[in-house]
């Protein structure tokens, strides 16, 4: 049996591709999608208590994401959502990050 811990968003395929495309983006890139997550989530009436974002930022940064407080925000607001929008989220994602492909 196998005993490695997987994270919240290797549980579907399609979340994890997006998740590792924003990972190999450049900074800009995953700027903005983060932007993009958390308007979203503002849309849909998905908030983050600010103390909540503070704790999760203050500790020891031990994932790529947690490098940038807005990208680790961004990530917070993705897990709140339910399954179906976070699916539909890293959809755009995706199609988000090879509309911003250079030229």
């Amino acid at each position: 049996m196998n005993n490695i811990k997987r994270r919240w968003y290797d549980e579907d395929p399609t979340i994890s591709l997006a998740v590792s495309l924003l990972e190999n983006s450049d900074k800009s890139k995953q700027i903005k999608c983060a932007e993009y997550i958390k308007d979203k989530s503002h849309s849909y009436n998905i908030f983050i208590p600010e103390n909540k974002l503070e704790d999760s930022f203050n500790y020891f940064c031990k994932r790529w994401y947690d490098e940038d407080k807005e990208i680790s925000d961004a990530f917070e607001y993705l897990k709140l959502m339910p399954f179906e929008l976070q699916k539909e989220t890293a959809l755009e994602i995706i199609e988000k990050l090879q509309e911003l492909k250079p030229c």
